[in-house]
């Protein structure tokens, strides 16, 4: 007998205690259904969807919603062409998609941090995780080395710093994500001591410009912004490997999207 998708939902959350209020649930299908066959991705793209029709995968695992909006807000997208021809194609093909986001990040450490982090290469310089970030201590390097290294490792052509692309450091703050903010971000430079501030994504009004005003009064800090997806798929990567060994007897693929962003 084979295995349903409420199986491989119960297996995905049980490191964690159910979560009362969560947008991790099954956006569509039918939970006793059979899986073929798996298909992972940071974002259920029209693109990541074909591709899951076209390789026989009838369960998708995203970390992010299809719609979107974190909350699963769709009333602004009423008669809206892209999100109608999106939600007959999940319709029509009797694909299910599982939203896995909170519960990933309530893994110990949290999944998708433990993704980047391995991705960069960076495991033996975690000196400390927390819930919202991680502190690392690597061997003394300049910023811009830093921002190549992260490139190389996460294969994109570009991040955004701010800061002298000569000065030294060493201790890290990492932050995956949407959590690049002023609220999580600020408070760490001071109570770490760090040199250096590296995110996903926040507020550009927000961090960039206290470093921008850190640099300008001769202050030793630096800021890296990898993007979301840049800085979250490889949580998502390394889920897939966990999932093929979970279930040797289900295909499951990873795909990984285009960068969203180009430079012109």
């Amino acid at each position: 007998m084979g295995i349903n998708i409420q199986t491989v939902i119960d297996g995905l959350i049980s490191p964690v205690a159910r979560l009362e209020n969560t947008v991790d649930t099954l956006k569509f299908g039918q939970p006793d259904t059979e899986v073929t066959g798996i298909m992972i991705a940071f974002m259920p793209t029209q693109f990541v969807i074909e591709q899951a029709i076209r390789r026989g995968a009838n369960l998708i695992i995203a970390h992010e919603g299809p719609f979107f909006s974190h909350h699963d807000d769709t009333a602004i997208l009423k008669n809206d062409p892209v999100y109608e021809e999106k939600r007959r194609l999940l319709e029509t093909s009797g694909i299910a998609l599982f939203r896995f986001h909170d519960y990933l990040h309530r893994y110990t450490p949290d999944g998708i941090m433990e993704g980047l982090i391995q991705k960069l290469d960076w495991m033996s310089y975690v000196q400390e995780h927390h819930a919202a970030y991680s502190i690392l201590q690597i061997p003394i390097e300049t910023v811009s080395n830093i921002a190549e290294h992260v490139k190389k490792r996460l294969g994109i052509t570009f991040v955004r710093a701010h800061g002298n692309r000569e000065m030294a450091c060493s201790k890290i703050g990492l932050l995956a994500g949407y959590r690049g903010g002023g609220h999580n971000a600020l408070p760490l430079f001071e109570r770490e001591q760090l040199d250096l501030i590296m995110y996903g994504e926040g507020p550009e009004w927000e961090t960039p410009e206290y470093v921008r005003d850190a640099v300008h009064q001769g202050r030793h800090k630096a800021l890296i912004v990898l993007g979301h997806a840049e800085s979250e798929e490889p949580g998502m990567e390394i889920l897939a490997n966990k999932l093929r060994s979970m279930y040797s007897e289900i295909p499951v693929h990873y795909v990984k999207e285009k960068p969203i962003f180009q430079v012109l």
